[in-house]
């Protein structure tokens, strides 16, 4: 057994677009800008980011051109399942120092529909994958050996440090064959939420008339923690609701 972390990701309202779902709840995953240009025998520009459902095209129709020749903080990714994030320095991601071999974590991202070739207006928090950790790499302050090069070249935060030489104390997690990407974006909804997640205190979300489920869901995942320990029998139920709710709907 083991235990389920939450992990909010992609690009969102801060960055004036987001992710598309489609009308059969299909997706793209679109991450976030890089905090800075990077040499372009490293980065990753916007452009160039390829389509999971139809690998033959590009994503530039999402995306708003000004960023078309951005570097792309590419995290996660599920080509070779990596994720790297800031453990050391950031307060929000802390709580992935504590992830083990064989812990989960999954990635929510906000996604926006795309009907009728444009945009509308609706927005929902859906899981998009998760990693089934089988590899962990502590506070990177120096060039990967080979072999985890080899394991973490494309990760963002490894192109990155090759780009600008700054080894700046990034963690790095990878999956087993048992990670995935899904291939229909799992819905989080309120009443999922009510039936698996509870507060960093153990309370059941408090959802205040004044917000919308959008902004209360995105409040209580805004901090990277364990939602699920598969251990803890008191938390085996939820546990189960969770990954039938994901069997149900993520294929």
């Amino acid at each position: 057994m083991s235990r389920i972390f939450l992990v909010n990701v992609g690009s969102n309202a801060s960055h004036s677009f987001c992710s598309p779902i489609f009308e059969d709840r299909k997706f793209e995953f679109i991450p976030i800008p890089e905090d800075r240009e990077l040499d372009p025998l490293f980065g990753v520009q916007y452009k160039q980011l390829k389509s999971f459902n139809f690998p033959e095209n590009d994503l530039m129709e999402f995306i708003p051109e000004r960023f078309w020749s951005k570097t792309v903080h590419s995290d996660p990714e599920f080509d070779t399942f990596t994720y790297g994030d800031n453990c050391d320095v950031n307060p929000r991601a802390s709580s992935l120092k504590t992830v083990e071999r064989g812990d989960f974590i999954f990635f929510l991202s906000r996604l926006q529909t795309w009907k009728n070739n444009r945009f509308q207006n609706e927005f929902g928090f859906y899981l998009i994958g998760y990693l089934h950790v089988d590899q962990i790499v502590k506070s990177v302050n120096s060039p990967l050996d080979s072999i985890l090069m080899d394991r973490f070249a494309i990760n963002a935060h490894v192109r990155r440090a090759m780009s600008d030489q700054l080894w700046d104390s990034f963690w790095l997690f990878g999956g087993s064959s048992w990670s995935k990407r899904f291939k229909k974006a799992v819905p989080v909804t309120r009443e999922l939420c009510d039936q698996v997640f509870l507060t960093s205190k153990g309370l059941n979300w408090r959802w205040d008339e004044k917000r919308t489920d959008l902004q209360v869901i995105g409040s209580y995942t805004r901090t990277v923690r364990p939602v699920i320990n598969q251990n803890d029998d008191s938390q085996h139920d939820r546990g189960k609701i969770l990954w039938s709710w994901i069997n149900e709907n993520c294929d």
